[in-house]
């Protein structure tokens, strides 16, 4: 059995071009992994090995590998920093102990860094920030760290200082060593002398080492009052109290460097295992019940406990289908016969598999912290529960979001057909947030997903990986609607064909409802008017009907509807009498109860050059767009605003052309808001045009 102390399963993440898939190349080379450094521009990054993210030099796809650092095993994810894959962040933050969160030192804190930030503190895992990019023009350590007290929220803890700035930085200072780390120009990581601080650097080192220790120290009233009265602490205690600090959440130990040039990553690594958690010291994962609610029991890291693992990532490729898990407690061993306690089946282990990014070494047992994954599991799914089938348990789910957008594709020849449903089924296993349907009447196959890229990569894969070539439609907006007017009505299902017949009368009210609730169903029938046995009928009848809306047929959000009185047949009453009278009444009564077209509402950070804010602002204004905020930088000033998805498509050629290519922006789902009159109209008669053609 391997020491659990030695395990740390740590996530990178960060936004778009920070340097995340880079730093995870250095990470590699030092621990000895690989031998040759790929880079990312060049389409050679190891973690990147699907042709989309070496073509685009972004990260799709969470890649997992496992390396060691001084006799600690390291298993890494290097995750997407896109804003339209970040349930890739989601679900690898899900399972891991410690993060490394990587800003770049220019662009500092930027849109996609605030999103991986919010979801790690939703997660609760303990992280250290590394500064990279310092080599850059513009690049400002200290200026990075302002903003992630600022807009993050969040309290840094300095612990190494660059020195020198842009092209002149050569190393940094270990602010609690008291020593300086100085790289030659080979740009070998391992070339570097360690030397006294630089003279100009003393003042400012002593003042960072002060705010350090006086910051640890909280977390030890006996250390903090011997501090007090002028008693250092030794390294020893001050290092177990950064570490106590970091995995409470308390600070975040903040290094910096620069990993294209392999400067500063070798104290990065000792901070991982300095300072952040093995799988033991983590609060450990809660139990549910079927419906998701906590027992009050957890999953104790241990192998000595029952086995509890969660599957988190599905990934097809050359050898079959992967099922990546995290092991919480227990030990699985190859030929063992598991529970899915989602499905209630049970799965037999075949070859277990240790990954290191598309290649893997093959063991015969994991144990309680690893993450490995399974070759040829057939019904598992993201979020699902593997346990031992004596002892059946279900983890804390994952829930993820539902799309925004959606594209209808069809196969250009008949012979593609059956080639494009295996390819989906297959690409729907591995990311949840990508959803397919068919459209009845039409016949057409309908990808929806978080947004343009999300979708363009998946018709790429498709196109390249599975060789189906497509004609793809016009991206479309999921729309909604609702009601803004309270309705009372009645409505009675009666049916006489011979024999017994059907019969329910029922008696609602019909309101809007909070936002966000969907159809929410209430009943304060009294005297047993309707028997209690029909309310299930009644509130699946409203729930069924809720899928198409009265005006476009769009789906129906945030209603209230209350049934306060009715009346029932002793012998013609029944279920289906009654789910048939509520059909009924939602088609007599929402026409009635002012329904309204609403449109999603995205939350776009635009960044642009300050020659170019008017230009950008005049074009959000005209997109509909709500302007919530402007913040100026060094490099540029950020513009965040609220703009309804429909005005967005193709935007990021539009913001190309008027920043001159410098220009950037992310955006993701906020709300859903009323759509203005003049736009539902053209929707509604769209829809009806649609349907009329079919």
């Amino acid at each position: 059995m391997t020491d659990l102390a030695q395990y740390r399963n740590i996530g990178i993440f960060a936004h778009v071009d920070a340097g995340k898939t880079t730093t995870t190349e250095r990470i590699l080379k030092l621990t000895g992994k690989i031998h040759k450094t790929g880079e990312v521009h060049d389409g050679a990054a190891t973690t990147d090995f699907m042709e989309q993210e070496q073509e685009r030099g972004i990260t799709i796809q969470s890649a997992a590998t496992t390396c060691f650092w001084k006799d600690h095993r390291f298993n890494i994810i290097d995750t997407p920093g896109h804003v339209d894959f970040t349930i890739e962040v989601y679900r690898s933050l899900k399972v891991l102990d410690g993060g490394v969160g990587v800003f770049c030192g220019s662009g500092g804190v930027e849109p996609q860094s605030e999103t991986n930030w919010r979801y790690a503190n939703e997660s609760e895992v303990a992280r250290i920030i590394f500064v990279n990019k310092l080599d850059r023009m513009g690049a400002d350590f200290l200026r990075v760290v302002k903003q992630v007290e600022d807009v993050l929220g969040a309290h840094p803890l300095v612990m190494t200082l660059p020195i020198g700035r842009e092209d002149e930085f050569v190393g940094v200072v270990d602010v609690l060593n008291q020593k300086a780390f100085v790289w030659d120009d080979s740009g070998l990581p391992e070339n570097y002398e360690v030397k006294d601080i630089p003279e100009d650097m003393v003042d400012l080192v002593a003042e960072y080492r002060e705010k350090m220790i006086e910051t640890a120290v909280e977390q030890d009233d006996d250390l903090m009052e011997a501090y007090l009265e002028g008693e250092e602490p030794s390294l020893e205690d001050i290092k177990r109290c950064i570490r106590k600090g970091t995995i409470n959440l308390d600070f975040f130990p903040t290094f910096c460097g620069s990993a294209f040039k392999n400067k500063g990553i070798q104290l990065v690594l000792d901070a991982v295992v300095d300072y952040l958690p093995s799988p033991t010291e983590v609060e450990p994962q809660p139990l549910t019940d079927e419906e998701g609610n906590e027992t009050g029991e957890v999953a104790t890291v241990d192998p000595k406990e029952p086995l509890r693992a969660l599957a988190f990532k599905i990934m097809d490729d050359r050898f079959g289908a992967l099922t990546f898990i995290r092991v919480y407690s227990g030990v699985i061993e190859k030929g063992d016969t598991i529970l899915n306690s989602f499905t209630g089946k049970t799965e037999r282990v075949g070859r277990m598999v240790e990954m290191h990014a598309n290649d893997r070494n093959e063991i015969s047992k994991a144990q309680a912290g690893d993450i490995i994954a399974v070759v040829g599991m057939k019904n598992v799914q993201t979020g699902h529960t593997l346990c031992d089938p004596k002892h059946p348990c279900t983890l804390e789910a994952m829930v993820f979001p539902d799309p925004v957008i959606s594209i209808a594709v069809s196969p250009k020849d008949k012979g593609g057909s059956e080639k494009m449903g295996i390819a989906i089924g297959k690409m729907v296993a591995e990311d949840p947030s990508f959803q397919v349907e068919t459209d009845q009447e039409t016949g057409e196959t309908i990808l929806k997903g978080m947004g343009e890229l999300h979708l363009d990569v998946k018709v790429d894969i498709l196109k390249r990986t599975y060789g189906v070539e497509l004609v793809v439609g016009a991206p479309q907006v999921a729309y909604r609607e609702t009601i803004t007017q309270p309705v009372e009505d009645s409505y009675t299902h009666k049916k006489q064909s011979g024999g017994s017949g059907q019969f329910g009368k029922i008696d609602y009210r019909i309101k809007p409802g909070e936002p966000n609730t969907g159809l929410t169903f209430t009943s304060t029938v009294v005297g047993g008017n309707v028997p209690k046995e029909f309310f299930p009928a009644i509130e699946k009848g409203f729930k069924l009907m809720m899928q198409e809306g009265p005006l476009a047929g769009f789906p129906m959000l945030d209603v209230d509807i209350e049934l306060y009185d009715g009346s029932y047949h002793a012998v013609d009453s029944s279920a289906i009498a009654f789910e048939l009278a509520a059909k009924g009444a939602y088609r007599q009564s929402m026409p009635k109860a002012g329904p309204q077209l609403l449109e999603p509402v995205m939350k776009v950070d635009v960044f642009t050059p300050e020659d170019h804010v008017g230009d950008v602002i005049g074009d959000l204004n005209r997109r509909r767009g709500m302007i919530k905020d402007q913040q100026a930088g060094t490099m540029g000033v950020r513009i965040k605003g609220d703009v309804p998805l429909a005005e967005m498509f193709g935007y990021i050629g539009q913001l190309r052309t008027m920043t001159s290519g410098r220009g950037q922006f992310s955006m993701e789902f906020s709300h859903y808001a009323p759509c203005p009159h003049n736009v539902a109209e053209e929707v509604i008669a769209a829809a009806k045009a649609k349907k009329a053609a079919k």
